[in-house]
């Protein structure tokens, strides 16, 4: 159960990043973009670490508020979520 888990949270996460560069790059071109209701889900679902990288090295929704504090936010209480998950496994 541990190892589907775990390669889920690293599945989302390299999909998060993978998802802010795309959009970064869809901006530069002027083309079509990923909404960000889906770069907030994909974070909210377990890709908050990839999404915060992936803004972090494609200098991407860095500006906007919900993206610059929401992303942490979601990191850190996903982050206590697991703790508590695990504090209360063992």
């Amino acid at each position: 159960m541990t190892g589907i888990f775990l390669v889920y949270l690293i599945g989302i996460n390299l999909f998060s990043f993978v998802l802010f560069g795309l959009d970064k790059r869809r901006a530069k071109r002027d083309e079509w973009r990923i909404t960000e209701r889906t770069l907030l889900l994909s974070a909210a679902l377990g890709g908050s670490a990839g999404a915060l990288a992936g803004m972090r090295f494609f200098h991407h929704k860095t500006r906007h508020r919900v993206f610059r504090y929401g992303v942490p936010a979601l990191l850190i209480l996903q982050i206590v979520a697991g703790a508590a998950l695990l504090w209360r496994v063992r």
